[in-house]
């Protein structure tokens, strides 16, 4: 399969227009008569994209604190593009081929709002499902927001760490991602799925009950439950429809006694790859046993970094493990989690270098990607 090496390029054209539709009567022009923009033209307006000119947020392209941010991602993006895309598509032609093949289902736990580098890994899955504790925020409105210059740099601010390295700093999104005008992880995943050249059909807020059934919300409720949003899109280039879920749950094996409804929902979706990257080395601690046999036993393919699933869990028997890049041990902050068996597996498997950054290691030089695959 050729590689779409335009994702997350960046996107000068403007979006072919929509119908115009006829102009109201002058008797009820001058009433108030709500407008709202559908979540595409949102999406690319949160990534410093040009909408439709008949959009309901065509005029705020106009406004000099949009015009900079747009400025600000262009610049973000070609640097992005440049350091890590044009280096990962091709690699990933060499050496996991099978990773752009037709996949059922991706899970990525402790993902965040990362849809860029499991669309970059995996861009042909039907279902992605993401999650993390972060908040989804309400629906981002940009004619609601009052201080469009402070919103916006929020988001510029939310996303700069996953931007320049390949991870969210998770304190700093607790803060930034606050902003009272546009706050949550889905202005996130908007303005990352405006980029990879997605467009963005449908949008569903809702939550888990204890079933695993994800049920839609009625207008302005979101429901008990785990609450979680449905993202459907098509990708621009291959006119695939593709479906992304994140839900805010907490996957401690507490957290899902508690809350079994987010596990249920993915055993429901079979089986499928696993995506894991910067996960805190959580999957390391006794706490967490439960979501990593999930991944294990849901899964052919897992692709991670040392950050995953250790290494003494791939029982030899089930599974094949390649190597890639360099394995200097965990940063400083988990160094405790430093696996001395790994590093003889690097040491004697001579593993083919990694052109791109990837995990806590950002500097390719120093990174490591680990893949299993069922035998």
């Amino acid at each position: 399969m050729k590689v779409n090496c335009t994702a997350l390029s960046i996107i000068v054209g403007v979006v072919t227009t929509l119908p115009v539709y006829a102009q109201q009567n002058l008797e009820i022009a001058p009433r108030a008569i709500p407008v709202n923009a559908g979540p595409n033209d949102v999406a690319r307006f949160l990534a410093g994209m040009p909408v439709p000119e008949n959009s309901p947020l065509a005029p705020l392209m106009r406004d000099t604190a949009w015009q900079a941010h747009a400025t600000f991602f262009e610049e973000q993006f070609s640097k992005l593009n440049l350091r890590q895309l044009q280096k990962l598509h091709p690699w990933q032609t060499t050496y996991l081929p099978e990773c752009l093949q037709p996949v059922p289902v991706v899970f990525y736990m402790f993902s965040g709002p990362d849809f860029l580098y499991v669309d970059q890994f995996f861009p042909r899955a039907a279902v992605y499902v993401l999650c993390g504790k972060e908040s989804l925020g309400p629906p981002p409105d940009p004619l609601r927001i009052a201080n469009l210059s402070g919103a916006l740099g929020n988001l510029e601010n939310a996303m700069k760490s996953s931007l320049s390295t390949t991870y969210f700093i998770t304190k700093d999104m607790k803060a930034d991602l606050h902003e009272q005008n546009l706050n949550g992880v889905v202005p996130i995943l908007y303005a990352y799925m405006a980029r990879a050249d997605k467009s963005i059909t449908n949008v569903a807020f809702g939550s888990l009950g204890s079933s695993g059934v994800f049920e839609e919300a009625a207008p302005g409720k979101r429901g008990g439950g785990i609450l979680g949003v449905r993202i459907r899109y098509s990708d621009n280039q291959s006119e695939n429809t593709q479906t992304l879920y994140y839900f805010t749950t907490d996957i401690s094996d507490g957290g899902i006694k508690g809350t079994p409804g987010f596990l249920k929902f993915c055993q429901r979706l079979g089986t499928g790859a696993s995506f894991l990257k910067s996960s805190s080395y959580l999957l390391f601690e006794n706490g967490f046993a439960t979501i990593r046999n999930f991944v294990l036993d849901h899964s052919r393919t897992i692709v991670q970094d040392d950050s995953g699933i250790p290494l003494a869990y791939f029982d030899p028997n089930k599974w094949s493990l390649r190597f890639f890049g360099v394995y200097l041990g965990p940063i400083e902050l988990f160094k405790q989690h430093y696996q001395p068996r790994l590093r003889e597996l690097f040491a004697q498997t001579n593993p083919p270098p990694l052109d791109f950054g990837f995990g806590y290691r950002w500097n390719y030089k120093e990174a490591n990607l680990i893949v299993a695959t069922r035998k």
